[in-house]
């Protein structure tokens, strides 16, 4: 059978396969490998993966790749960024060195409200034309898919702005983008004092407007979800109003994502069981019982050591124990102007197997398959599975388990999207 690109002799396959849904538990530590492998791929989708011989007897290719002493594994899925804003924030980054604390900059006017100001400032082109080198370096580390949220309007005119942007970069860009409408991630000014007022207006006039807007675009003609998120934390918003947000989101058809127990915990992790969100993101204070029923239930919890490592804390997510547990565990960078400047999935595989005890396999699956799942994509991508999306990499090195026991260099060699090598800039 011709096919468009073979992919052999791989000293490793990571296949990360998992059909019956994300891995928990002991499934987190097996990535499905196959020594001297080989995959085949089609029209942009993958049609056999399995042993060298195998594969080349059965098809030949328009283009091969020999992929000896190196690794082939899915593209990175990055289920939680804020990648499109403007300006930035290296100031705060030196207020942080000297003590100021990540609330007391947002409760002085910086952090959120800092590129917010900026953000409204920007045009469309101008967002897409800040965001789109951040996506280019996400590119060439490995990262194929990317959420992305808004949350830097906190006004439905600035947070269309920033769902065009996105938009618009998913069309001109070779990674896929999911959107999320983040319009609770912080009290704007003009609210100050009256949250209740603010949770309202995202309720009843801008979440409309982002309804309607999303069924017109192009990402919902390609069956790409959008989220419908919001920020439970002390003094932003309380669990009773992320319920109001997220309620008002599931009514319009927008499954629930929810930022929670990132300093403090409201109890977000339960609500989230309980309106069966995609996932829970953050997690750093979880407590255990709230651990055992994100265990019990469908909602992921997602992990982003970045942002502990990026403000210098020694305390990071139980992910060992939440794992051990039984929850279906993801990683992400949370990739954002204040709290996590990085674009890296294998540093943020680094920090996690360091700091929060991973083992390798379980933070290879947790930054592919489950955080495909973490998107409501892991039927389409985030694996090496015949009939699933064929976003890989290729790998400099002649184990998986160098991409986390490896940092501070770009293993990734080479990348394809959707079946099709892409140029790829290394810094």
């Amino acid at each position: 059978m011709k096919i468009d690109l073979l992919i052999y002799h791989a000293t490793q396959v990571a296949t990360c396969a998992s059909p019956g849904g994300p891995k928990r538990g002991g499934a987190m530590a097996e990535v499905g490998l196959i020594p001297d492998g080989a995959v085949a791929v089609a029209d942009g989708v993958i049609v056999a993966v399995g042993p060298s011989p195998d594969v080349r007897t059965a098809y030949s290719a328009r283009e091969s790749l020999d992929a000896s002493g190196k690794v082939v594994c899915p593209g990175f899925v990055d289920p939680h960024t804020h990648i499109v804003y403007a300006g930035d924030r290296a100031a705060e980054f030196e207020m942080r060195i000297r003590g100021a604390t990540y609330m007391e900059i947002m409760q002085a006017g910086g952090g959120i409200l800092s590129t917010t100001r900026a953000t409204r400032a920007a045009s469309v082109e101008e967002l897409v034309a800040s965001a789109r080198p951040r996506l280019d370096a996400m590119l060439a580390l490995g990262t194929t898919t990317v959420e992305v949220k808004t949350g830097y309007g906190l006004e439905a005119g600035s947070e269309l702005k920033m769902l065009q942007a996105t938009a618009r970069l998913d069309e001109v860009h070779p990674a896929d983008l999911v959107p999320t409408f983040l319009g609770a991630h912080a009290v704007p000014p003009a609210y100050r004092g009256r949250s209740d007022d603010y949770v309202s207006a995202v309720v009843d006039e801008m979440l409309p407007q982002v309804v309607g807007w999303y069924h017109q675009s192009a990402l919902a003609a390609r069956r790409v979800p959008l989220f419908c998120d919001v920020f439970c934390e002390a003094n932003v918003f309380s669990r009773e109003q992320a319920q109001r947000v997220l309620e008002a989101g599931l009514a319009h058809g927008l499954p629930a994502k929810i930022h929670a127990d990132e300093f403090e915990s409201l109890g977000g992790v339960s609500l989230a069981v309980e309106l069966g969100a995609v996932s829970a993101d953050h997690l750093d204070v979880t407590p255990p019982a709230e651990i055992s029923a994100l265990a019990g239930s469908s909602t992921l919890g997602v992990a982003l050591p970045a942002v502990n490592f990026n403000l210098g804390s020694a305390h990071f997510a139980p992910a060992r124990a939440m794992v051990n547990a039984g929850v279906a565990l993801a990683l992400a960078t949370d990739f954002n102007p204040g709290s996590a400047p990085c674009p890296s999935m294998p540093l943020v595989m680094a920090i996690a197997c360091r700091y929060q005890r991973l083992l390798p396999a379980e933070a290879l699956n947790a930054s592919t398959i489950n955080a495909a799942y973490a998107l409501g994509l892991g039927d389409r991508l985030g694996s090496l599975e015949e009939g699933k999306q064929a976003d890989l990499l290729i790998v400099n090195a002649p184990d998986y388990r160098h991409l986390a026991y490896q940092f501070g260099a770009n293993l990734v060699e080479r990348v394809i999207k959707r079946g099709r090598l892409q140029e790829i800039r290394h810094a």
